[in-house]
């Protein structure tokens, strides 16, 4: 006898679904598995077996076929044991066949004692089920809500038996509420917690505002790590679309949902060791990197120079682009990667050139080969480059109370963003993301203005996309101050925070 039922899978991070077709024919007793199944898929065989038998139901003394098409691609995870014991019923005659087969998604690991246990990657396999248009999930009860997030009907299971008597319509089992993203209940660092810098925390400012990236060096203990985590809760929450959108990223990567849904925005802190596979993707199959887990937030790179130098480079594509496309011989790509970098990093290897009090070690020639590692493109694609000097003794020992909480300064920031949601639309987000049509339109300068941003380019030899950058900052910073175009003040701030009041060292410099 022959059925087929429907489940789902994650390749990257979408989903697709799948179709689990069964065979049962004479022979020997055999259970074989067909359609490139990974070692989780042979061996839910074991799994499928003992949970028939220990719910109370027959295991087919038959030859047992499962094929799991699309049959060129891979198939991963434990999901498919739950579809595998309901098709096994059907073709059996244990469960009637009915048009539950070709309507519902079905997903779940059992345990050997029929109990249906989460998996992992239901949001993007829901959103592919509901593509198909099917007109529901059955999966287990810890994913219904995820799966309910899509706009599917979703049912959760807690064991084989409930499921079967689901589909039989022996029990009914309600659709799984749609989750509501928490709000945010302020940010976890705040601002007022770094004394001083006042010229760091304008800059943080204006890097959250218009979505820039932005770099911090300075000696050791300065406060760099300090402002860069700060930064997203400077950031507005986000919409439902990319509370989604983050969610069904980490989910299809197997991250825990457990904590619910949230509106702030990801922050990610690779360690400098991490490898390129890690920092942008890749493998066998395709998973997408920290670029990718960092979409719609923020990417904080520490110790930026000491990166391997393919890694930083790699990152100049999504930089530009927001998409991290990864190329193998046996798999390719693209995953989304529109996420602001922070990075920070010491102005030399012993890490005190240019301090006050300390006396640097290295000589010129180290001191070029350190910030040579962080080239020169990479640099350019940076709106901000802050020096964070050290603090004096009196402005540690200042009382905390006179510093500026992230609320203040959020609230700012939001206002700057309004105005930018209400020139661009969707398509373009930020002054960071906008394009050179628009940059020309929406960027009016005075005459003066104009001409010490010639001035600029001619003495240091600014690259057309470096120019475009100061203007999208300076656009950021009249946006704070409310007006419409841009004078002599705005763009010349955005040239110092630029890095571009002294010339440029080798490697980039700052």
């Amino acid at each position: 006898m022959l059925a087929k039922v429907w489940s789902a899978a994650v390749r990257g991070i979408d989903g697709y679904p799948v179709s689990v077709e069964l065979d049962l024919a004479n022979g020997l007793p055999n259970f074989v598995t067909v359609g490139l199944p990974d070692v989780a898929v042979k061996e839910s065989r074991e799994r499928v077996v003992a949970a028939l038998r220990n719910s109370g139901y027959e295991f087919p003394c038959r030859r047992v076929t499962v094929n799991l098409a699309p049959a060129e691609l891979r198939k991963r995870g434990t999901q498919f044991d739950l579809p595998v014991a309901l098709g096994l019923m059907a073709a059996s005659g244990q469960l009637a066949a009915g048009d539950w087969m070709g309507r519902y998604c079905l997903m779940g690991e059992l345990a050997l004692d029929g109990t249906v246990k989460p998996v992992s990657g239901v949001l993007p396999m829901a959103a592919a089920a509901r593509a198909q248009g099917m007109a529901g999930m059955i999966v287990p009860k810890a994913n219904a809500a995820e799966a309910a997030a899509t706009g599917i009907p979703s049912f959760g299971v807690g064991s084989l038996r409930e499921a079967a008597a689901f589909l039989s319509r022996q029990m009914d089992v309600a659709p799984a509420a749609r989750p509501i993203a928490a709000t945010d209940g302020g940010p976890e660092h705040d601002l007022s917690e770094v004394k001083g810098q006042a010229r760091a925390k304008r800059a943080l400012e204006i890097a959250a505002a218009g979505g820039h990236n932005i770099l911090f060096v300075g000696p050791p203990g300065t406060g760099k790590s300090m402002l860069a985590r700060r930064l997203p809760g400077l950031l507005p929450l986000m919409d439902d679309d990319e509370t989604l959108e983050v969610a069904r990223i980490r989910s299809a990567l197997g991250h825990s949902q457990a904590g619910g849904w949230s509106a702030r925005r990801p922050f990610r802190a690779p360690h400098h060791t991490a490898t390129l596979q890690a920092l942008v993707g890749g493998g066998v199959p395709c998973r997408p990197g920290e670029v990718t887990l960092a979409h719609r937030g923020v990417l904080f790179l520490d110790e930026l120079p000491e990166f391997k130098r393919e890694c930083l480079e790699a990152l100049r594509v999504p930089l530009e682009s927001g998409r991290a496309s990864v190329s193998r011989i046996r798999d390719s790509a693209e995953f989304p990667a529109s996420f602001m970098l922070a990075a920070a990093m010491n102005p030399c290897p012993c890490g005190y050139a240019g301090h006050p009090m300390k006396a640097c070690v290295c000589t010129p020639p180290q001191i070029d080969r350190y910030r040579s590692r962080v080239s020169g493109p990479l640099f350019d694609r940076i709106d901000l480059r802050v020096e964070v000097s050290p603090l004096s003794f009196e402005a540690w020992n200042a009382d905390a109370g006179g510093e500026e909480r992230s609320e203040a300064v959020r609230e700012r920031v939001l206002r700057a963003r309004a105005i930018q949601s209400e020139r661009f639309g969707r398509a373009e987000r930020t002054n960071a993301r906008m394009s050179a049509s628009s940059q020309r339109r929406l960027c009016p300068m005075s005459a003066d203005a104009r001409a010490l941003l010639e001035s600029v380019s001619k003495r240091f030899a600014v690259s057309a996309r470096g120019l475009d950058r100061i203007v999208r900052v300076a656009r950021t910073i009249a946006d704070l101050e409310g007006r419409a175009s841009l004078d002599i003040g705005h763009v010349s701030e955005a040239v110092q925070l630029s890095g571009r009041e002294q010339p440029e060292r080798a490697g980039g410099g700052i």
